[in-house]
């Protein structure tokens, strides 16, 4: 957990290219379990869960972080929690599953092209972080 903090708090946020650019390039291969035109889901190389996926918009439109969302993503925004549910059904995870998005460096966003964890397949616990 450390690191992940650590991480987070080394990156400047900014628009640049990101990881995930180059995932959706193909640049970087990743394990795939959903896409269509608008959204790519994966595999997490460092889960937190027996199931960790990320959901991501294939075009970032300036929505690096959920605190830079504008009336204009509502569409997007929207389906990427309706896609992380249908990933959830796919992966089984019927008892449950956490959906995390975290924002800035005290949330602990290490990557800044907005993102949604889908993390199950385990009992989560309360308060988180």
């Amino acid at each position: 957990m450390a690191s992940e903090k650590e991480a987070a708090l080394a990156v400047t946020p900014s628009d640049s290219p990101t990881i995930f650019d180059k995932i959706i390039s193909r640049e970087i291969p990743h394990h795939v379990v959903y896409e269509d035109d608008k959204v790519l889901a994966f595999r997490d190389i460092r889960p937190q869960g027996p199931i960790h996926i990320l959901v991501i918009p294939k075009v970032k439109d300036g929505l690096t972080g959920l605190s830079k969302a504008e009336e204009r993503h509502i569409d997007i925004l929207g389906r990427l929690l309706y896609i992380a549910k249908l990933v959830a059904k796919q992966e089984g995870l019927d008892d449950g599953f956490r959906i995390v998005v975290n924002d800035g460096p005290q949330g602990c966003q290490a990557v800044y092209h907005i993102h949604v964890h889908v993390i199950g397949g385990r009992q989560m616990n309360w308060p988180p972080g």
